[in-house]
């Protein structure tokens, strides 16, 4: 099916030039950036399964965790079609969460030792804000949820029951999504019933993901100058809180790229861009802890204008050449 897919994509794009100019977006965006990132996001869960069936101990699941997330990562900013299905997308990465359901399920889950909760009909069950990847991060990197032999059982269960909804989503996009938006407008296409809509769920995740990273990845450890919450960082177990604010905003500026691929140049959403990836990249504070002191926080903040910056260009520039605005993506008021 993926290759009907590919083979369909590579035929808009090599059309009839009164097709190109005019579709080429949507096209590009999936083929060369949604496909291939859900993909690797697949490959990714699949090698971290097989390696908790193989060690389930924290340590040797480290390197395998930390490469499923980076692969999270490329996709993570698309909150539409099959990853929306389910509550997978919440499954998948429960952040922020504020009142620490998480941490409390798990808790209570290590308590009980439930052996029925292990299989895939039993994680089905559980709360969303125990399973993905950041129930898979307290269990790996929390010294107070790593412990014993359920512990290590939920691992193994946990990364078996991302593996599936990874794949799931995957499947969603080959098995028929992509060609609602490959054919929008078309007869029986009750999804997208013109290309711009098409092109404006797209723009959307776009803009959707600069404005987490700035609201939520950055503000809120940077909580207020009187009352900074650097506890507040994303995956701060892990120490990857501004990992993930940098490999997400090259996963957004490769995303953009896609969308106005053969639409028109975007000088001013790639400065833009360069100026947030060069900002994330020079900053040394992976957890985000100097958002607590005046010099470090400025950078931070710099940081944060930069990314906010990009948001702006990229609403202005390539939703002109799009012909869209941005719209409502299911990650807005989280």
């Amino acid at each position: 099916m993926r290759q009907t897919i590919l083979s369909l994509l590579t035929a808009t794009l090599c059309a009839a030039p009164a097709l190109a100019p005019a579709r080429a977006d949507v096209p590009e965006a999936i083929s060369k950036d949604i496909l291939p990132g859900y993909a690797g996001f697949t490959r990714a869960t699949g090698a971290l399964a097989q390696a908790a069936e193989a060690d389930c101990t924290p340590e040797a699941l480290k390197a395998p965790w930390n490469a499923t997330f980076d692969a999270w990562l490329e996709v993570a900013h698309l909150r539409f079609g099959p990853v929306e299905e389910k509550g997978r997308a919440l499954a998948i990465a429960f952040w922020p969460d504020p009142k620490a359901i998480g941490a409390r399920q798990l808790e209570g889950m290590l308590t009980k030792a439930d052996p029925d909760l292990l299989d895939p009909a039993g994680m089905a069950q559980i709360s969303v804000a125990a399973r993905g990847l950041f129930g898979l991060e307290r269990l790996i990197y929390d010294p107070a949820f790593t412990e014993g032999a359920y512990a290590c059982d939920l691992r193994r269960a946990l990364s078996a029951d991302l593996a599936e909804m990874a794949q799931s989503v995957e499947t969603g996009w080959t098995g028929g999504y992509a060609d609602l938006l490959l054919n929008a407008g078309a007869e029986g296409n009750t999804q997208f019933l013109t290309v711009a809509e098409a092109r404006q769920a797209l723009f959307t995740q776009l803009i959707s993901g600069l404005e987490f990273n700035a609201d939520q990845r950055l503000g809120r450890p940077l909580g207020s100058f009187d009352k900074p919450r650097p506890e507040r960082a994303e995956a701060l177990n892990s120490g990857r809180s501004l990992q993930n604010v940098t490999l997400s905003l090259l996963a957004l500026r490769n995303y953009a790229r896609a969308l106005a691929q053969g639409m028109g140049d975007i000088p001013n959403t790639e400065a833009a861009f360069a100026r947030a990836i060069a900002s994330a990249e020079a900053l040394n504070d992976p957890v985000f802890a100097g958002v607590s002191e005046p010099g470090s926080r400025l950078k931070v903040e710099i940081l944060q204008q930069n990314i906010r910056l990009a948001h702006d260009a990229a609403l202005a520039e390539i939703g002109a050449v799009l012909g869209v605005t941005a719209g409502f993506n299911a990650a807005d008021g989280d």
